[in-house]
């Protein structure tokens, strides 16, 4: 098992998501952040490697405005070295890598606008993790999106647009079940018209269910990767006390965590933590482990 963090760490005192407002969008305000935000993914991935957390998402905001109309510059070609290196450092180390595209990426919004928006944010996501040479291991993590009043049309709507994505995008997506809308049972319908893969949130399960535990739901969804995703990712934190349903905590809740691993110890899969204080967390699990 693989395990770590999302994007941020706190430990480092640098930023791999540093960005500015679209309004003060200029080439060497663009190439200044990018470098910066590589610079600092180089660091964060040193600080992983230091301490055995091999399992890293990286920031959807490394490359600040790249699938905006405004972006026009080649970045890959001129980060061209620079991603070459992160990519051979991420390689010779053995990371599992995801990223996870914000909130308004909606393949089943019926908007052809946010679509093709959706679509344009998806192309420079897969074009960032080929940049680096990743393989297919690396995924882009989305949620299904929104229900729109008819949540049988807006599968239907997700399942479409998949089937026009090009193959870079659909060859990295992954789904996961969410808190409020689509359940495991939901996720996997859709995995039977595309193959898409699954990534199993416990604390969304918690939220969202259809009777189905930990392990059975852990069970329907890993068959859905196949050897060419790796093996079966999942989303891990629990429920933050006294806040709305389905909040992250701010930091792990140790029996919390000792109850996951002894329901998931015989298990195959790579563990994101998705809790505030990121590898502090991290680090902390590790030790109960």
């Amino acid at each position: 098992m693989k395990i770590g963090y999302p994007c941020i760490n706190r430990s480092i005192g640098c930023s791999s998501n540093k960005k500015f407002r679209l309004s003060n969008f200029t080439e060497d305000k663009f190439n200044e952040t990018v470098k910066n935000n590589l610079s600092c993914l180089d660091k964060i991935i040193d600080y992983n490697i230091e301490n055995d957390m091999l399992f890293l998402r990286i920031s959807s905001e490394t490359i600040p405005f790249a699938s905006h109309d405004v972006c026009t510059l080649d970045w890959k070609e001129t980060f061209r070295i620079e991603l070459e290196n992160i990519g051979k450092k991420l390689r010779e180390n053995n990371f599992r890598v995801s990223m996870h595209p914000g909130q308004f990426t909606l393949l089943n919004s019926p908007s052809e606008k946010i679509v093709g928006k959706s679509l344009a944010e998806l192309e420079y996501h897969a074009d960032l993790l080929g940049a680096m040479s990743l393989d297919n291991t690396a995924k882009i993590q989305i949620h299904v999106g929104g229900v729109y009043g008819d949540k049988n049309s807006a599968i239907e709507r997700f399942i479409s647009t998949f089937g026009i994505a090009s193959k870079k995008i659909t060859s990295r997506l992954a789904i996961e079940n969410d808190d409020y809308h689509y359940s495991v049972k939901d996720c996997l319908r859709i995995n039977k018209e595309t193959n898409i893969p699954i990534i199993l949130d416990n604390l969304h399960l918690e939220c969202l269910n259809d009777g189905e535990s930990l392990i059975e739901a852990y069970d329907m969804i890993k068959g859905t990767w196949d050897e060419e995703d790796g093996i079966p990712m999942l989303d891990y934190s629990s429920q933050q006390k006294d806040a709305r349903i389905g909040k992250h905590t701010e930091h792990i809740d140790s029996n919390h965590f000792k109850k996951f691993i002894d329901i998931m110890h015989n298990q195959e899969f790579d563990l994101m933590f998705e809790i505030k204080d990121k590898e502090k967390s991290v680090l902390e699990a590790q030790r109960l482990i």
